[in-house]
């Protein structure tokens, strides 16, 4: 494994020296996250300009999602291997090739080499090397505070992504985005110089048989979670597959289960014969540990949840400009960044338990006033405050939750942390979008057409076409996509206003019940809260983990 920077090597405070390091680990998980939230608000734009529908956009912002997801954990064992720094640079080496392919891709298939590929491998190598840098370069009470500045870039960057995106595509390129990326890695890879990094003790074997099941099992379960939207969870929507009377996404989530069960056998089998597995099982059963994964996990869902309703409330049922909804999500940001930097600079003693608990139930509290303030009258203000408390929570949990996991591991298993860590980020970030997106089409169908049924100004014949046309999923449109498609259709006016009255309440209900279900995930995760430990890492009074 490799070993971690001696103690007189490691910088000592967070400024100086210590100040680049932290400048250029935070730099690259900022570049990481971005790509998660900055092309939403121009996904026609995009596909316009390389040929391709709305739907091959998505088609490749999944993709990238399954390359990171499938390659994390083998992602963390390279870092082990190579080393993390180097494995980190030849990560932002790959990342920057594809963002810079992605800038020239002239068509989808480059599009998909680029950011699919190219940068979701880069991702791979990149996130687990950054867990496992801080933990080298950092003293064991400093990291708390490292850790949260770090996750607070990657979040600040979610959050700023649709005004980055917006204002490029306004008045630039989405192009230039890609671009921006290539510089920042340029910058990160000068910098990466400074951050400390020993050479392998030893070279350790690659367990490639469970590369390939962790891989292969992990990609088949989010593949089938991140396709509900077009097929459904459970009962195939009209038109899509079928197999056995069920949608494929059952199937492969199935599927991608029974494979990742026989991943598990497979390390333990490798275990029991004293060769080297891709994850050491023994990890997983330490309670610190897998206390942290399971509220990373917890806190993703939600976030990512939260961020895929917010800029549709936003940007279709109020009709806001993309500039306009990034604007209206800055909130969030302030907030988050307070509570990340604040807590360890202030409360450096307080319980991780405390802080991690207080966390989710202000990312519970925001969901739930945001979902009980909603209403067609509503304006983009409604959002100020839910966004305050989303972000407030979130920036408590990144303050805490990479030093708690990190620091349940002896130093040599942090690289495979780093890679479990970010498996199951992306595992809730995927299901979270997924679960709230899949409700809210849902609820949205069944609301538009109980509308439409109860309303008389509407003919039986009208309404007896809505209900076989739209049973597979009302489409979340704005009023004025609604009112082009009614005029191009020739409908009345009396017709045409039923219909947009009927969108706009079926609007609000979607995104309500979506709220409410991610409130009701995070009440979930409020019991496995009590696997944090009450201590921070290195205090004197006890580590607080467990085994």
């Amino acid at each position: 494994m490799v070993e971690r920077a001696n103690a007189s090597e490691r910088p000592s405070g967070l400024g100086g020296a210590a100040g680049l390091v932290l400048v250029t680990l935070a730099a690259g998980q900022f570049v990481m996250a971005l790509d998660s939230s900055v092309m939403n608000v121009s996904i026609a734009t995009v596909a316009q300009d390389v040929g391709t529908s709305v739907t091959g956009i998505q088609g490749a912002i999944t993709a990238y999602t399954l390359v990171m997801a499938v390659l994390m954990i083998p992602g963390g064992k390279v870092g082990a291997i190579i080393g993390r720094r180097r494995a980190f640079m030849i990560g932002c080496v790959v990342y920057g090739c594809g963002s810079l392919t992605t800038a020239v891709a002239p068509n989808l298939p480059v599009l998909l080499l680029g950011w699919s590929f190219l940068e979701g491998v880069g991702a791979a190598l990149i996130l687990p090397a950054i867990v496992a840098l801080v933990a080298g370069n950092f003293a064991e009470r400093q990291r708390p505070a490292a850790y949260g500045l770090v996750a607070a870039a990657g979040a600040i960057a979610i959050a700023l992504g649709p005004l980055i995106g917006g204002v490029a595509t306004t008045y630039f390129s989405w192009r230039w985005v890609f671009v921006g990326e290539v510089v920042v890695i340029l910058g990160i890879l000068v910098l990466a110089r400074r951050v400390a990094d020993a050479s392998p003790a030893r070279r350790p074997r690659v367990d490639v048989v469970g590369a390939v099941l962790s891989a292969l099992g992990l990609g088949v379960f989010v593949f089938g979670v991140l396709r509900t939207d077009e097929w459904g969870w459970f009962v195939p929507k009209p038109g899509a597959p079928s197999w056995f009377g069920l949608s494929p996404c059952v199937w492969l989530m199935l599927a991608g289960v029974l494979v990742v069960w026989l991943f598990f056998r497979w390390e333990e089998y490798l275990m029991r014969r004293e060769r080297e597995p891709l994850v050491d099982l023994t990890m997983l059963r330490n309670r610190q540990l897998s206390g942290g994964l399971t509220m990373f996990f917890f806190q993703y869902l939600i976030q990512m949840g939260v961020f895929f309703v917010v800029p549709l409330y936003l940007s279709v049922a109020l009709g806001l400009s993309a500039l306009e909804t990034g604007v209206r999500i800055m909130p969030l940001s302030l907030t988050l960044l307070a509570a990340a930097v604040g807590i360890p600079r202030f409360l450096p003693e307080v319980s991780p338990r405390l802080v991690v608990r207080l966390g989710l139930l202000a990312m519970i509290a925001g969901a739930v006033v945001l979902m009980a303030a909603l209403d067609t009258d509503t304006g983009a203000e409604v959002t100020t405050v839910p966004l305050l408390l989303v972000g407030l929570g979130m920036g408590a949990l990144a303050s805490q939750l990479g030093a708690v996991t990190v620091s349940a591991v002896p130093d040599d298993q942090s690289a495979d942390v780093g890679g479990v860590q970010n498996t199951v980020t992306n595992l809730g970030a995927s299901i979270g979008t997924a679960l709230a997106g899949s409700i809210m089409i849902a609820v949205l169908t069944t609301s538009f057409l109980n509308s439409v049924d109860r309303n008389p100004a509407i003919p039986d014949e009208v309404k007896n076409q809505a209900t076989v046309r739209l049973s597979g999923g009302v489409p979340f449109m704005s009023d004025d996509q609604l009112r082009a498609a009614l005029d191009q259709a020739g409908t009345s006016t009396e017709v045409a206003q039923a219909a947009l009255d009927a969108n706009a309440r079926a609007r609000i209900d979607g995104l309500k019940v979506a709220l409410a279900i991610l409130a009701l995930t995070g009440l979930v995760g409020l019991f496995f809260v009590q696997r944090i430990p009450v201590t921070q890492p290195g205090s004197v009074r006890g580590s607080g983990s467990g085994t």
